[in-house]
């Protein structure tokens, strides 16, 4: 249990080569731990695990809630239970290391400081991930940090928490999630048909962002931007030269394909269930 006598200090975006890209199971993770939390905790913290690319790209891939308590004058971390579950995760996936921290709510504190220094003894540079979980205006607020010593001689006066870019990616099946847990109520989770049709809509809209993008350039309402026409470029080199009909076959194949794999699921569904009634009428005669 450490004593809180630290000042943090927060600031924006920095132009360091460090960078985090975070998957989205590590924002479920966090989501989930933040649910089944205590009555009494107010937020939720836990260890990062991923690796760090020779670039200094950090790849957060997992994570795991470690307990604590926090008051507003001390904090205590339950060390011995964070290497038990380092230990457990890394037989599992031995290439997976510590590369930082998280905690639940906007922005950094007072305890944080204190949280972190703990995690720089861990690994070098650690990376604190902050994820609100209030998802106001049903948007996540997700930032990560790094922290600087301020020191006047040698007395330490600060910690200089400074955010550092951040890349959230997700494949189509997880940003249909994504967008669910940001919903505070939903009625029913949506099928593969449902799925398919939102990420189909976002497929449009982001076609229609790009081809108002390009009549702007070619206007010259808008000055062009070389990266974004060399990206554009690529994306359009990736689709493969099908003549319509022939894509209208290869999407009609794959659906009746995909509604075969429903109809055998649903049999043995109802095979199950027949069997399992069943057995319980035979135990009861």
């Amino acid at each position: 249990m450490v004593a809180i006598e630290q000042t943090v200090l927060q600031f924006h975006p920095s132009s360091a080569s460090l960078s985090a890209k975070v998957h989205p199971v590590v924002i479920f993770n966090i989501c989930d731990c933040y649910v089944r939390r205590p009555d009494q905790a107010e937020r939720v913290i836990g260890t990062l695990l991923g690796s760090i690319s020779p670039d200094g790209t950090v790849d957060i891939r997992n994570s795991f809630a470690v307990p604590h308590n926090e008051s507003s004058d001390q904090v205590a971390l339950d060390i011995d239970y964070h290497h038990n579950m380092l230990l457990s995760h890394q037989k599992v996936n031995p290439k997976e290391v510590i590369v930082g921290w998280y905690s639940t709510g906007f922005g950094v504190s007072a305890g944080s400081a204190l949280f972190h220094e703990f995690y720089s003894r861990e690994v070098s540079n650690p990376v604190h991930l902050t994820v609100d979980t209030g998802f106001n205006n049903g948007e996540a607020t997700v930032k990560a940090f790094v922290s600087v010593n301020l020191s006047l001689g040698d007395r330490q006066i600060a910690a200089q928490f400074q955010e550092i870019p951040l890349d959230l990616r997700m494949i189509e099946a997880g940003r249909v999630g994504f967008d669910i847990l940001k919903t505070t109520m939903v009625d029913k989770l949506p099928n593969d048909l449902e799925g398919m049709e939102a990420s189909m809509e976002r497929l449009l809209a982001l076609i229609d962002d790009v081809s108002k993008y390009v009549d702007d350039v070619v206007e010259r309402r808008v000055a062009p931007d070389n990266s974004i026409g060399r990206f554009i470029s690529d994306t359009i080199a990736s689709v493969p030269k099908i003549s319509p009909p022939a894509f209208d076959k290869l999407v009609n194949d794959s659906l009746q394909d995909h509604l075969l794999l429903l109809y055998l699921s649903s049999i043995t569904r109802t095979q199950l269930s027949l069997a399992e009634k069943l057995n319980t009428a035979a135990q009861i005669l």
